[in-house]
């Protein structure tokens, strides 16, 4: 599963097609706050558990899509206006996405 085509509809909202026709339309909003990376999400590494701080929603740019960009043939990474971009999203995370 892959997209075909990626576009923002409007300032808050981006539109992914993909390949088998089915299009997904996801809040600005509700991407950045889910994003998957270990310093939003957390992580566990063996017997460690990272548990990240709440984020501050109030930054300024924070859910601003500067820049979308693939990342092989398997995920998106996207680029916030506060400059956060170590979120890697897979297709797969995103055809199941939350909200």
């Amino acid at each position: 599963m892959h997209p075909t085509s990626i576009k923002r509809v409007n300032p808050t909202e981006l539109k992914i097609v993909w390949n088998d026709g089915k299009e997904t339309t996801y809040t600005l909003e509700n991407l950045r706050d889910h994003c998957p990376c270990a310093g939003c999400s957390g992580e566990r590494i063996l017997l460690h558990e990272y548990v990240p701080p709440e984020p501050d929603k109030r930054t300024p740019g924070r859910y601003e899509l500067n820049a979308v960009q693939p990342v092989g043939s398997y995920a998106l990474q996207l680029t916030w206006g506060d400059g956060h971009n170590t979120g890697i999203y897979t297709y797969e995370l995103l055809r199941n996405f939350p909200g």
